[in-house]
């Protein structure tokens, strides 16, 4: 159950970092609730994740979720660069998180 806490609060983390975007282009408080939200379920869900990983393994994974897939949110809905070189990049950020899921 760890495990799963620790994926849906990467899948806020990306929210969140959704939010902060959505907050800079559209400053009103309905974006601002989102952002908010969002980030506090991702440390409530990290937070109960904690209880059983270890800290080390738990941060690197949900802050691998989150940075990913912020860029790969970013690539999809804000036009960032789909280079094949970044790609590679997040491909390697999300192998390690599989790695430490691994010997974990």
């Amino acid at each position: 159950m760890a495990w799963i806490s620790l994926i849906i609060a990467g899948l806020f983390e990306m929210f969140g970092v959704a939010m902060i975007n959505k907050l800079h282009k559209n400053r009103n408080w309905q974006s601002f609730v989102l952002l908010f939200i969002g980030f506090g379920a991702s440390f409530c869900f990290l937070t109960y994740a904690m209880k059983t990983l270890p800290m080390g393994t738990a941060y690197a994974i949900w802050t691998g979720i989150g940075a990913s897939g912020g860029a790969i949110l970013g690539m999809l809905f804000y036009n960032e660069s789909k280079d094949w070189k970044r790609i590679i990049f997040i491909a390697m950020v999300l192998g390690a998180a599989v790695g430490l899921k691994l010997v974990s």
